[in-house]
């Protein structure tokens, strides 16, 4: 709901103002009118208060992805659009979503299209989504442009949560080596450093070393753990608003061995992917290329993209800013090379997209069986490494004994 200020005249001519919340601007006048209240002036709410009551909120992607394919099946088994976007809103458990669809379905019942009354909602709606279905009602094919969309969130939202899988493992046993490790630095060694200090034994060199970085962890904890949070602060607020700062952490991903390399295919089979459905929709090139620059995710392959939509506007081709750039191999370059020359680029893509989402499926399934051991050996020989420090001591004593 969107909350509405008004300023009007009740039908025995006394002036009212007041605030009503409605799915729209015509909902807000004909409720208004419903209550006997002529509305003059009409203008939606900017107070803090009402923030909440309107539409605002960002739409989880296995939330869309859902939304997607059900509303792909009910226009293909004939249900009529209005009738779909108000079952769908009825249905969903997003919040954000339903208050959108039923926004989306009083425009639509109000005359307007589809399209252009989810256009009004970018945050729920994405680029890729509202020009897909405007090109599906304007060749009539929109069942078929909902399956592609449908298919196509559906793979997107596969692969990256199989990206994400293989990196969850890692980084909880990451975060638990340096809880485990920090642990033992402030409670355990500082035991045996009194201990050693009052048997005036000689220490190897590893132990001297252990029980220094516990010192400076027991000195400087207070220090250390809040430098580490305004770090991590730091770091996300200028992912998030510095365009420069964040190409170049992408770049740098990019270029490490092995994850680099499948982030690098991640990017190519979702660029590919919904070039591939946004050529199939009949989406003009430079629209789709503008669309695919702005849901990439990727500021290093938007880049090269943008790339690509300029030399097209200067009459040369899609395929020259790939070849030039080190993000795209050559089976990209040359298919989409051929995909131009023969007129069948949207199947190209597809194929491309498929290939390297293919290839991302069985590099994941065998770096997971390569990190899970890793991680565990990564772990022990943290523990190791400070109770081996711990013991070298109290073996040698032993021995004197």
């Amino acid at each position: 709901m969107v909350v509405f200020k008004y300023n009007g005249r009740t039908t025995d001519g006394a002036v009212k103002k007041g605030t009503v919340d409605a799915i729209n601007k015509q909902a807000a006048i004909t409720k208004l009118r419903g209550l006997g209240i002529n509305p003059r002036e009409l203008e939606e709410s900017k107070s803090l208060l009402h923030k909440e009551l309107s539409i605002g909120g960002s739409v989880k992607n296995q939330d869309f992805v859902v939304y997607s394919r059900q509303f792909a099946t009910l226009i293909k088994a004939g249900v009529s659009i209005l009738e779909s976007t108000r079952i769908l809103a009825d249905q969903t458990a997003s919040k954000p979503l339903k208050k959108a669809l039923q926004s989306v379905a009083e425009d639509v019942k109000s005359g307007l299209s589809f399209s252009d009354a989810s256009a009004r909602y970018p945050k729920v709606f994405p680029p890729l989504f509202v020009n897909m279905i405007r090109a599906g009602e304007v060749t009539g094919n929109l069942d078929e442009s909902l399956e592609r969309l449908a298919f196509s969130f559906e793979k997107q939202y596969n692969l990256k949560k199989k990206v994400q899988s293989m990196m969850v493992y890692p980084i909880f046993l990451l975060i638990m080596t340096v809880v485990v490790a920090g642990v033992l630095m402030l409670t355990v060694v500082p035991q045996f450093v009194t201990m050693f200090d009052e048997m005036g034994a000689e220490l190897p060199t590893i132990t001297k070393l252990v029980m220094s970085f516990s010192e400076i962890l027991q000195s400087s904890w207070y220090i250390i753990i809040p430098l580490v949070v305004v770090l991590v602060v730091v770091f996300n607020y200028f992912y998030k608003k510095n365009e420069a700062f964040n190409f170049s952490i992408n770049m740098i991903l990019l270029r490490i061995p092995i994850f680099g390399t499948l982030l690098q295919k991640s990017a190519i089979a979702r660029m590919t992917r919904t070039l591939s459905s946004l050529f199939s929709s009949s989406v003009p090139i430079l629209q789709a290329l503008t669309i695919v620059e702005k849901v990439i995710g990727n500021p290093v392959v938007a880049k090269v993209v943008r790339e690509s939509r300029t030399s097209l506007e200067q009459g040369s081709t899609l395929t020259a800013p790939l070849e030039k750039s080190w993000i795209f191999p050559p089976l990209v370059t040359q298919m989409t090379a051929i995909g131009e020359q023969t007129g069948s680029l949207d199947y190209m893509l597809e194929r491309i997209a498929v290939f390297y989402e293919d290839d991302v499926d069985r590099t994941v399934d065998s770096l997971k069986s390569l990190i899970e051991p890793l991680m565990i050996v990564i772990l022990a020989g943290v523990v190791g490494t400070i109770v081996m420090a711990i013991m070298l001591p109290m073996f040698s004593m032993y021995e004197q004994i």
